[in-house]
């Protein structure tokens, strides 16, 4: 997929890697960028359009679905990094609240403008998904589950053609790195290989010096060999789960539907 003539949104998008991500996209010949941020954002491009959107505010995220005419890659970039040790619950579901819940809640605001134009959900998570980062292990916790939810996705929304990407970002010259004194790679950088990476149709995008050097393990690893079966999983129960018949009078099998975006998931019956 190229970024060419294509409509964008990027969340967190008025500084660091959101930024760049949005003078990236317009260097690539976006059509459109929508840039989501909670304080207002002016752009000099009349390409860009800034819409106000806190990822935690169900209100905000709806006005945004209702202004969007159509998208073609979601970028959730948006996220909250604050050092803990995990003696404050606060901390945690302040994390999952912005990196989680608020993902989710994008994507399924936005999730039926993708199908309908066989889009992208990108979604920026860190190193720090796949193997904690002590000093931030709130963060790191909300990372996991957020790339949890990347993989989940990609298995439901890549057969109605929607690709789902994973960026496994490593140490990035932004603020939330600000005190740390090791190699950092630029946001613009990081900008380029992201948008490389949706290019080349890559599941995981590892955009830095750092991430970089464990593609040639991750590809080749059991955990992404384990992802690719427990998809298939799903692939082979959705015919079975759609010609389940109907419940009758004294069945105790119920059948479970629910939505993303609009669009029904069935799954298996269970047995209550």
């Amino acid at each position: 997929m190229t970024i060419t003539d294509k409509a964008i949104l990027v969340t967190g998008a008025n500084r660091g890697i959101g930024r760049a991500l949005v003078e990236e996209a317009l260097s690539r010949g976006a059509k459109r960028v929508y840039a989501g941020t909670r304080q207002p954002f002016t752009h000099s491009d009349p390409r860009v359009r800034p819409l106000n959107l806190d990822v935690t505010d169900a209100a905000q995220i709806q006005r945004a679905v209702d202004a969007v005419e159509s998208l073609d890659i979601l970028i959730n970039n948006a996220g909250v990094a604050v050092y803990d040790d995990l003696s404050d619950p606060s901390a945690l579901e302040r994390h999952l609240a912005v990196n989680l819940f608020g993902t989710y809640a994008v994507i399924r605001g936005f999730l039926p403008l993708l199908t309908r134009s066989g889009g992208a959900v990108v979604n920026n998570l860190s190193l720090n998904a796949v193997a904690a980062l002590p000093i931030l292990p709130a963060y790191s916790i909300s990372k996991a589950a957020a790339f949890s939810l990347t993989q989940s996705l990609r298995a439901i929304a890549s057969p109605r053609g929607v690709r789902v990407h994973a960026v496994l970002t490593g140490p990035v010259n932004t603020d939330m790195n600000r005190g740390l004194d090791i190699p950092k790679a630029t946001p613009e950088s990081v900008a380029q290989r992201i948008f490389d990476g949706v290019d080349n149709g890559e599941e995981e995008i590892f955009p830095d010096p750092v991430s970089s050097t464990l593609v040639d393990q991750w590809y080749g690893g059991p955990t992404k060999g384990l992802e690719h079966q427990f998809a298939e999983l799903l692939a082979a129960a959705a015919p079975a789960a759609s010609e389940t018949p109907a419940n009758s009078g004294g069945n105790t099998e119920t059948s479970n539907h629910s939505t993303i975006g609009g669009a029904p998931i069935t799954t298996p019956p269970q047995r209550i």
